[in-house]
C-alpha cells in the first residue's frame, strides 16, 4: 500500500476484518515534526491487538468519532509514546516495556488487554461480554474493540475483575496478569543518566521533561545536574546538564516566558537558570540575591516575575523563611517579602489574578530527612498580591504540613496536606471549601490539575497517585462532585512507582511522577520518572500559570 507522509500530524492504520465486525485494530505508522521527538515513519507495519492497545492508550485524549486529531505538540508526542508501548513494525511490546524490570506490571497489563481484544477475532459470544463489561457507567455499550479499550483508559477502574477473568480465555500474549488488577493504568518508568532522587518536574513548550535531582546516583551527595528527557523518556538537550550553580536541585522548577528554566539549588542557597537549549545562564555559583537560604518552590507569574519560596530565609526577620521575587527574572532587583506567618515556605503557585499562593510547611526538611516524619503537624497557606504585599494566611485543622499545591482554572487552590493525608480545597477568596481525605498512609506531597480541572495527588507514603474530581463535575462519572476520589482507594499503584514528590500533566494527556525516594529508612534515592499514559486531560505547557486545555481552534499561547 502507499501513504502520504504526515506533515505534522499522525499517520495510523485501522483494520476491521470482514468476518469479525466488532474487531477494530489500530497501529500508528508515523508522525510529523512539531513535538519534542523527531518525526518518524515506519515502512513495515503490523496491525494487531497489541498495537491497538498501544495506539489507543497513547492517543486516548485525541481520539474521537472523526478519528485521531488534535493540536501540536501534544498530538505528535502522544504518537511517539505509542512506539514505547508497542513496536508497529514487529507488533511486539516496545523497548521500554521489556528493557526495565520495573515495567513488568505494565507489560502484563497490556498483554491482558491485548488478549481481551483477541477474543473478538473468532468468539462473538465472549466478544459481546467484553464489550458489555467495558461499557462506561451510565453510558452505552462500545461498538468495537477500540472503543472498549478507550473506555478503560478514561475509566481505569472499570470492570477490573470481570475483564481479567474474561482475558483468561485467550493466551495470545504473555506474560499476562494472573489476578484481577486494581486498575487498567499503563505506567512506564524511564531511567536516564543522573535522573536520581528527582524532586520536581516541569514541561517546556515542546513537551520535554525537566527535572531537579536531589542526589548523585547511589549516594546522598548533592547532585550537580539538571536533567531533561524528551516526551518518550530519552535524554535530550545534552542531559545531564551541569553548571550554573546547581547543587542539589530542590523541590522547584519553572519555565519562564522565554523558555528558560529556573531551578533552585537547595545546597547552594542559590537559583540556577538554563536556556531552552540546555545552556547554563547563571553564574558558576548561581544567583543568591535576596538572601536565599534553602530555596524550594518557584513559579513565574503573568509579568515574568520569578517567585521563590525561600524556606529558611534571613535570620532575625519575622517568621521562619521568606518569599523572594526577581522582578521580570532580574536577580539584581530582588524583592524580599517577610511575614510573621511564614514558616518554612515550601511551594509557590500563581493564580489567574497574579496572586502567589505559598504553603508554609512548618517543619525543617532536614528534620524530615533524618527522622522520616515532621516534628510538628500544623501549617498554613499565605496569599500574596501582585504588589508583593500579603493578603491573608489560611489555617485549618486539615492543613498539616502542607507541601505542594496547585490552582485550577477557576482560581481554587488544592493543597497536599502531608501529615493529615488529605487534600484541602480553598476558594479564590481564601475560604476552605472542602477537605478530601485520602488513606492515612498516602502522605500526599504534590498536586497537579489537568485540562478539565481534575485533581492529581502524588503520594509519598504509599507510592501512589490519587485522582479526584475537581470543580468541573461534568468531567467526572455520574454522581461525582468536587473531591470525589476517582482512583482506587489506595490510588493508582504500579511497580514502576516509588516514593513520589511530584506529579505534572503534559500536553499529550499523560501524568508524570517523580520517584524521589526508593526507601524511607535509611533514605535511598528513587530512580527515574514514571509516565501514566493517556489518563489525564492535556494542558498547555509550560504552565502559564493556571491549567489551560488547548484545541485545534484554541491553541496554547506562544
Amino acid at each position: 500500500m502507499t501513504y502520504t507522509k504526515p506533515a505534522d500530524g499522525v499517520l495510523y492504520i485501522e483494520a476491521t476484518p470482514a468476518q469479525a465486525h466488532k474487531l477494530r485494530l489500530r497501529s500508528v505508522v508515523g508522525f510529523g515534526a512539531g513535538g519534542g521527538v523527531p518525526e518518524q515513519v515506519v515502512s513495515k507495519v503490523t496491525v494487531n491487538e497489541l498495537t491497538t492497545v498501544a495506539a489507543t492508550y497513547a492517543l486516548a485524549q485525541f481520539s474521537g468519532q472523526r478519528g485521531i486529531t488534535g493540536p501540536s505538540p501534544g498530538l505528535q508526542n502522544a504518537a511517539a509514546t505509542s512506539f514505547n508501548l508497542a513496536d508497529p513494525a514487529t507488533g511486539k511490546a516496545g523497548g521500554p516495556m521489556t528493557g526495565d524490570s520495573a515495567n513488568s506490571d505494565t507489560l502484563a497489563t497490556q498483554n491482558t488487554l491485548a488478549n481481551l481484544v483477541s477474543l473478538c477475532v473468532t468468539d462473538n459470544t465472549r466478544c459481546d461480554k467484553v464489550l458489555q463489561l467495558a461499557t462506561p457507567r451510565g453510558g452505552t455499550k462500545p461498538a468495537d474493540t477500540v472503543q472498549a479499550v478507550l473506555n478503560l483508559v478514561h475509566d481505569p477502574t472499570l470492570s477490573a475483575s470481570g475483564l481479567e477473568a474474561m482475558a483468561r480465555n485467550a493466551n495470545v500474549f504473555s506474560p499476562a496478569l494472573t489476578s484481577a488488577p486494581a486498575d487498567w493504568i499503563l505506567a512506564l518508568r524511564y531511567s536516564a543518566p543522573q535522573v536520581y532522587a528527582p524532586g520536581r518536574i516541569a514541561f517546556d513548550a515542546k513537551g520535554n521533561v525537566w527535572a531537579a535531582n536531589n542526589w548523585k546516583p547511589g549516594t546522598r551527595d548533592s547532585s550537580p545536574y539538571v536533567t531533561v528527557q524528551d516526551p518518550t523518556g530519552r535524554p535530550t538537550l545534552g542531559s545531564p546538564i551541569s553548571g550554573g550553580g546547581m547543587k542539589a536541585g530542590a523541590w522547584g522548577i519553572a519555565v519562564d516566558h522565554d523558555g528558560s528554566v529556573w531551578v533552585p539549588s537547595y545546597a547552594g542557597n542559590a537559583m540556577s537558570k538554563y536556556s531552552a537549549s540546555g545552556r547554563p545562564l547563571s553564574p558558576s555559583n548561581g544567583w543568591t540575591n535576596g538572601g536565599l537560604n534553602k530555596p524550594q518552590g518557584v513559579a513565574v507569574d503573568q509579568h515574568g516575575n520569578l517567585w521563590i519560596a525561600n524556606s529558611y530565609g534571613v535570620k532575625g526577620k519575622p517568621g521562619v523563611g521568606s518569599v523572594v521575587v526577581y522582578p521580570h527574572g532580574d536577580p539584581s532587583k530582588a524583592v524580599v517579602i517577610h511575614d510573621k506567618n511564614f514558616n518554612h515556605p515550601f511551594a509557590v503557585q500563581i493564580d489567574g489574578q497574579g496572586r502567589a499562593w505559598v504553603t508554609n510547611s512548618h517543619f525543617a526538611l532536614q528534620e524530615f530527612r533524618q527522622a522520616g516524619r515532621p516534628s510538628r503537624a500544623d501549617g498554613s497557606v499565605t496569599i500574596i498580591g501582585p504588589d508583593f504585599k500579603t493578603i491573608k494566611s489560611i489555617t485549618d485543622s486539615s492543613i498539616q504540613v502542607p507541601v505542594g499545591l496547585a490552582l485550577d482554572s477557576k482560581g481554587n487552590a488544592w493543597v497536599a496536606d502531608f501529615a493529615s493525608s488529605a487534600v484541602t480545597e480553598i476558594g479564590p477568596n481564601g475560604t476552605v471549601t472542602g477537605v478530601h481525605q485520602l488513606p492515612k498512609k498516602v502522605f500526599p506531597w504534590s498536586i497537579a490539575i489537568d485540562g478539565q480541572d481534575r485533581v492529581w495527588a502524588a503520594g509519598f507514603g504509599d507510592s501512589s497517585v490519587s485522582l479526584l474530581c475537581g470543580v468541573n463535575s461534568a468531567a467526572c462519572p455520574p454522581g461525582a462532585s468536587a473531591g470525589t476520589v476517582l482512583s482506587p482507594a489506595q490510588g493508582f499503584q504500579n511497580k514502576a512507582m516509588q516514593h513520589l514528590t511530584a506529579v505534572q500533566v503534559d500536553s499529550s494527556g499523560n501524568a508524570w511522577v517523580a520517584n524521589n525516594w526508593a526507601k524511607i529508612a535509611p533514605p535511598t534515592g528513587g530512580v527515574g520518572l514514571v509516565e501514566l499514559i493517556g489518563v489525564a486531560i492535556p494542558v498547555c505547557t509550560p504552565l502559564s500559570p493556571v491549567p489551560m486545555r488547548s484545541s485545534s481552534t484554541n491553541p496554547c499561547p506562544k
